[in-house]
């Protein structure tokens, strides 16, 4: 019984001393293949190391972490990274804060990188790395604050612009609308005035027609009284016609007349000539003469 239990401490001790070299041959391959570059054996050896060989070391964690960021398998990384927060070693937690604070910086996550580098400082103060990337990114937020003012204030007097040049605008506007209404009010009198203006010239036209009319109606009418009293004078004819038919009837007596006073009958019609030359002429001299000009249409009378 004794003998049994001292084999099997024996093939127990045997059994962890060939682990302890298969995990420290794995180590040393996948530290090899990491040196070299290849990654990818690194870190199939890391994991056969982890999942296998159920392998618990914080360095082997973060060379696996490493090994997922060289291959650009940032996923990965950070899950891996992020394990080792918690780390007893001081140096392996500072450097997975470190190498979050890169992934951060690379996602323009600044603030968050800052706070990696922070931490990775106070877990190990002698990472000069961390130190360097942290006062780095305060530069990177501080220029980064600036230029943020800066654009901020350029908005600012973009907008302040913009709200003037609205502001003029309306204005503009507010002008061209009065402008407008005004003219439009002045058009509008203008044609109200050029309105009246035609309806007083409407009125002073037919009072213009009637004054026309009236004075044609009195002309006219003074016309046709003087026709008529043309028409009520004796026409010469007439009267030449009726002095002759009573020469005729009074011929006879007068004839009798003259023979009686021996006076020839030329010499009676020489005689009553010149007295009618005379009656003629004196009529003539003692005519009244007119004051006024006479109207042709108005009779002589």
């Amino acid at each position: 019984m004794k003998f049994f239990l001292t084999a099997l401490l024996v093939l127990s001790t045997f059994s962890d001393l060939d682990k302890i070299a298969r995990v420290n041959k794995v180590k040393k391959e996948a530290k090899d293949a990491y040196l070299n570059g290849d990654y990818e054996s690194a870190l199939s050896k890391y994991k056969y190391l982890t999942d296998s060989l159920q392998v618990i070391d914080d360095d082997i964690r973060l060379n696996m972490a490493n090994a997922y960021y060289n291959l650009a398998d940032t996923a990965q990384a950070i899950d891996n990274y992020s394990q080792l927060f918690d780390s007893k070693s001081k140096a392996v937690k500072s450097t997975a804060h470190q190498q979050m604070g890169i992934l951060s910086s690379k996602n323009q996550k600044f603030e968050e990188a800052l706070d990696h580098f922070k931490e990775a400082i106070k877990a190990d103060p002698s990472n000069t790395d961390a130190r360097y990337n942290y006062e780095l990114m305060k530069k990177i937020l501080k220029e980064q604050e600036e230029q943020q003012q800066q654009q901020d204030q350029q908005n600012q007097d973009q907008e302040n612009q913009e709200d003037k040049k609205d502001q003029k605008q309306q204005n503009q506007d507010q002008q061209n609308k009065d402008q407008q209404q005004q003219n439009e009010e002045q058009q509008k009198q203008e044609e109200q005035e050029q309105q009246q203006e035609q309806e007083q010239n409407k009125e002073g036209e037919g009072e213009e027609q009637e004054k026309d009319q009236e004075q044609k109606q009195e002309e006219q009418q003074k016309e046709e009284e003087g026709e008529q009293k043309e028409e009520q004078k004796p026409k010469p004819e007439e009267g030449e016609e009726a002095g002759k038919k009573e020469g005729e009837e009074q011929q006879n007596p007068l004839s009798e007349k003259l023979e009686e006073m021996k006076i020839t009958e030329e010499k009676a019609k020489m005689i009553l000539e010149a007295l009618k030359n005379k009656e003629i002429q004196y009529y003539q001299q003692n005519k009244r003469k007119p004051t006024k000009r006479k109207d042709p249409k108005k009779p002589d009378w």
